[in-house]
């Protein structure tokens, strides 16, 4: 099929993007508008607010808002939430949850709280000149330039916290960094950063041009290419861990807890090594991070992606968790790198989120770290404690059966006996199918 290009698309309204859109792709199909229709909040002021996040929104599209509670975080019980609609992720963290809650729960601590954003610039001039320059002239006229920009976050108890001048000359010609670390307190900080740097940019070409420290040619070989934050932060870091002595271990898996401690620490060790099961065991991990990143209003693809960098930083991917069964305690930990904010943005704005906030007791921005480092450490748990006792299939495919049923039309009748019916058996797809056919024949 040959569709035609369109126009001015930002500039029709939210009806007429969805009829160009089901005109043009789906042969005029109006059960799609009605799809896109069933979607959209009955209170107009709120939908306009969602409508809003975004450009060319035509509808809502939802995913699962669940809770999982019994969370003993420094002392203190939540309940957090999580949106996601993968199967068993909620389940998991929950009942990695109930299993510490009486071990003395999870421990956190903020490692540092330093993000970071770069001025790349190209620059054909000695380096030692440019040093020179930097420490005895650029520096101090970068911190005044940016005054009046970081003035409400001083008073906030953040801002600039240094400005380096970094030579990455070897790997590329006459390439220089500004590197920049700031204390952003609540907010992620993302415009506030940008903001900073881009000044940055504007001031450095301002005195290069004055500078008799550059001879003319060099002063026109100056480019600022960009002014952009990093979304590695390997220095906004957060450690959660979990301990107890491994005779403490013992529970309803069929193993003893030695030899559960020996095996779950063969199985992060594994994922210390091998970048294959790394993946997976760190996406894992994700699972637990992202489901309340995203309920909380933050940016689930910077942390992300910071996550995955820190995991290769030494130039292997690696498992982001860690554990050891030395002098028979059982520790188990994680450090995240990870940047969120508590206020701006979403926090403000989405009436979830508003409410993910609030169920979290108000967190200040290093609280929310430490929550969701904790998150993601339970997630992991409760994924090695499955693959290293029952198999990972057992829980994941009980969790996964009810998609299967909706996708055949199950009845509740039907569905309810199925729920009996695997309450001793693994669940599998072709198991559902025959199964469901036999009832349908009787």
């Amino acid at each position: 099929m040959n569709h035609q290009p369109i126009e001015g698309f930002s500039k029709l309204t939210k009806q007429g993007k969805i009829d160009w859109l089901v005109n043009e792709y789906l042969g005029g199909n109006q059960e799609y508008q009605d799809i896109l229709k069933q979607y959209w909040n009955d209170n107009a002021d709120l939908q306009k607010l969602h409508e809003e996040f975004s450009e060319n929104t035509i509808s809502n599209f939802y995913m699962p808002y669940g809770i999982a509670p019994n969370f003993l975080i420094d002392g203190k019980l939540f309940a957090l939430p999580m949106a996601v609609e993968e199967s068993s992720v909620v389940a998991a963290a929950s009942k990695a949850a109930k299993f510490w809650i009486d071990k003395g729960g999870f421990k956190t601590t903020i490692i540092n709280n330093e993000k970071l954003g770069h001025t790349h610039f190209i620059f054909n001039v000695e380096s030692h000149k440019l040093l020179h320059f930097f420490n005895f002239s650029l520096k101090k006229k970068l911190f005044e330039a940016t005054e009046d920009i970081t003035a409400n976050m001083r008073k906030r108890g953040g801002g600039i916290l240094d400005i380096k001048l970094v030579d990455k000359t070897s790997e590329m010609p006459h390439y220089y960094q500004l590197k920049a670390s700031f204390d952003t307190v609540d907010s992620m900080g993302a415009n506030f950063i940008n903001s900073c740097l881009e000044q940055f940019g504007k001031t450095l070409k301002q005195e290069v041009a004055v500078s008799e420290d550059f001879t003319q040619e060099e002063k026109n070989s100056l480019q600022i290419v960009m002014n952009i934050l990093s979304n590695f932060t390997p220095d906004c870091i957060v450690r959660a861990e979990v301990s107890c002595k491994i005779e403490d271990l013992k529970d309803d898996s069929g193993i003893s807890p030695e030899e559960f401690a020996w095996k779950f620490k063969q199985a992060v060790n594994i994922a210390e090594i091998e970048p294959f099961r790394a993946t997976t065991h760190n996406k894992g991990i994700m699972n637990g991070v992202d489901a309340v990143v995203i309920a909380t209003g933050n940016d689930f693809r910077a942390t992300e992606a910071c996550a995955h960098a820190y995991a290769a930083k030494d130039g292997q991917y690696r498992s982001l968790t860690h554990c050891t069964t030395d002098n028979d305690v059982f520790r188990f930990w994680i450090d995240l790198p990870i940047s969120v904010g508590v206020v701006g943005g979403l926090t403000n704005l989405h009436p979830l989120v508003k409410f993910s906030l609030a169920l979290l007791g108000k967190p200040s921005a290093q609280e929310l770290m430490s929550i969701l480092a904790v998150s993601g450490l339970a997630q992991n748990f409760g994924a090695i404690r499955s693959l290293v006792t029952t198999g990972i299939q057992k829980g994941h495919m009980k969790m996964h059966l009810f998609n299967i049923l909706n996708q055949m039309g199950a009845t509740e009748a039907e569905k309810e006996h199925f729920v009996n019916y695997f309450k001793d058996k693994t669940v599998s797809h072709h198991e559902v199918i025959n199964e469901l056919n036999r009832l349908r024949t009787e």
